[in-house]
């Protein structure tokens, strides 16, 4: 026993020291951190406000909607004005404001962002629609609210834009990089996504900060909508560096698109697997060039079929 309390002891005397050389890992904020299990909580209050028919606060013993909506409306006011006074902390301009000051900013972002509510709970609407009509697997509607990772990423990423755009640091990214946990669809709060998004199975996607997406768009797994190069580093930051999307688009699986200047028009569709950094005119349809299927059967001959003569690729989900 002497042995090991004396080997933990050299332990903390190491780490301690470690601690002390001044590194950003090594920082004490004279602050409180934003904490993520508050914000998932936050997540899910809003989330009851937005499907109050399906995700009912089980904690709230009230038979009234109208009691039930305000009950968890202070609750969310409450924890997310705290969560905002953390991170305002970290953005240079409140670094020399006072504490009532910040305390006033924090609720005033807060109920601002609270009057978004009906816009996202119009947008959720479309999305669910489109998830529908353009899923033949679907069982219903509640089945999509209930289960599917994409509208869980859209429902999050559209509650995270609009504190993204009042200017609230940190705390979007934190929601959606909790989506991208649980989901693996990686979408950032920056992204501007309009009505009507279909994420089909969702498994690998990355939308980008600066990526623009219209209406009516439906996107497959592994799709990437990203930047040419990100080697500027920090000289990059506020550049339009991710595509834009046009209306009535469909990405399929594994294809990916690169660069602020490169626009998808109307009425694309995408093929899978295809690399994409130029724009692409309305109405086109962009596949892989030159894919052949092999087909060999015991001793015989292989039979050869080219892919881009099998209008069935496009589908691949």
């Amino acid at each position: 026993m002497n042995n090991i309390e004396e080997r933990i002891t050299a332990l903390v005397d190491t780490l301690t020291s470690d601690y002390g050389k001044g590194r950003i890992i090594d920082e004490i904020k004279p602050f409180p951190h934003p904490d993520e299990d508050v914000l998932q909580d936050i997540i899910s209050q809003l989330r009851s406000l937005v499907f109050p028919a399906h995700f009912r606060n089980k904690a709230l013993k009230s038979y009234i909607v109208r009691n039930n909506t305000s009950m968890v409306l202070e609750n969310i006011i409450y924890n997310l004005t705290e969560q905002i006074k953390r991170v305002l902390h970290y953005s240079p301009e409140f670094q020399s404001v006072s504490d009532d000051e910040i305390a006033e900013k924090s609720q005033e972002l807060t109920f601002a962002f609270i009057e978004k509510i009906p816009k996202v709970r119009e947008y959720i609407e479309t999305d669910v629609q489109a998830a529908f009509e353009g899923d033949p697997a679907a069982f219903s509607k509640d089945e999509i609210i209930f289960s599917y990772p994409g509208l869980f990423a859209i429902f999050v990423n559209r509650i995270a834009h609009e504190l993204h755009l009042l200017g609230v640091p940190m705390i979007p990214r934190i929601m959606t990089e909790y989506a991208h946990s649980k989901t693996g669809i990686d979408i950032h709060p920056g992204a501007t996504i309009g009505k009507y998004f279909f994420i089909d199975h969702g498994t690998g996607i990355v939308i980008g900060e600066t990526t623009v997406i219209g209406d009516y768009v439906k996107i497959y797994q592994g799709v990437t909508l990203g930047a040419l190069s990100t080697r500027g580093g920090q000289a990059l930051k506020n550049k339009k560096r991710h595509p834009t999307i046009e209306d009535n688009v469909t990405i399929y699986s594994g294809a990916s698109i690169l660069g602020g200047e490169t626009v998808v028009g109307k009425n694309v569709v995408i093929g899978g697997n295809t690399f994409i950094t130029k724009s692409v005119s309305s109405g086109a349809r962009v596949s892989v060039k030159a894919q052949e299927l092999n087909f060999r059967y015991g001793n015989e001959k292989p039979e050869k079929k080219d892919i881009e003569q099998d209008e069935t690729w496009f589908y691949i989900i």
